[in-house]
């Protein structure tokens, strides 16, 4: 009896193991998606944050077409410099959007738009660009200003980014972010909250400042010296999708000597 229930034992452990042998054959993701995600008026990269599926950034949207029609999305984080890159994905057909601080490229509703791509991801590298008008459009004006008392402060201007009046919202944020390290945004581990100096708007207040010259002083007393901090500015409207993104500028390095 005890042979019996042993080699009834062995037996079922080997159809066990060559039943997860069959099912784990696939060959892994080996394909690369990458580009820019452009702004329509200036022919340059839309700055965001490091961003994913739960972020308040730019988000890149899959969904392949290659065994259903309506297929569950998948999400890639984008670069703060306005790229993606991800070198892992399985070959296939996909419609590709983008989501993020700017008019949005599928649109439901009486006047629908789709702005989406369906491209065949295979052979090795595919690049899909995504051309976006931002809310808001913010630039530098000169270079950042160390000042006697060890503060900084840094001028820029803020405009619109779109003509259509459905998107051009109520400003209520523009902060200037402040981090040690390269990576500056809105999310907790990317600016220092001593030294940000964050300004929330009210009504169409925002708004009046559209077009200024503005200037944001570091708060919190003088930066710690004999080190390298890195700055940009934010701003943002009450589009609601996303967590309410943020447009930027690009990142500045100032070093404290």
């Amino acid at each position: 009896m005890k042979n019996v229930i042993y080699y009834i034992t062995v037996g079922m452990a080997l159809m066990t193991a060559a039943a997860c042998s069959k099912v784990d054959n696939y060959a892994a993701p080996d394909q690369t998606l990458r580009g820019r995600i452009i702004d329509a008026g200036t022919g340059k990269n839309v700055p965001g944050e490091v961003s994913g599926e739960n972020g308040t950034g730019t988000r890149i949207e899959l969904r392949e077409l290659s065994w259903s029609d309506n297929p569950t999305p998948l999400y890639l984080a984008t670069m703060q410099d306005g790229t993606y890159n991800n070198t892992k994905i399985f070959a296939g057909h996909y419609r590709i959007s983008a989501d993020g601080a700017f008019v949005p490229l599928v649109q439901t509703g009486a006047n629908p738009v789709d702005k989406s791509k369906e491209v065949d991801i295979q052979g090795g590298i595919t690049e899909v660009d995504f051309t976006v008008e931002p809310f808001l459009r913010i630039e530098w004006v000169g270079e950042p200003v160390l000042n006697a008392n060890g503060t900084v402060s840094v001028q820029f201007i803020v405009t619109r980014g779109t003509n259509d009046p459905n998107y051009q919202l109520n400003v209520t944020d523009i902060n200037l972010y402040v981090n040690r390290l390269p990576y500056v945004g809105s999310n907790a581990n990317s600016f220092d909250p001593r030294y940000s100096t964050r300004v929330a708007y009210t009504g169409t207040n925002g708004n009046n400042l559209l077009g200024q010259t503005l200037t944001f002083t570091t708060s919190g007393g003088a930066l710690p010296d004999k080190r390298d901090w890195f700055v940009r500015v934010a701003a943002r409207t009450t589009f609601p999708n996303l967590g309410r993104p943020y447009n930027y500028n690009e990142v500045k390095k100032v070093s404290i000597p």
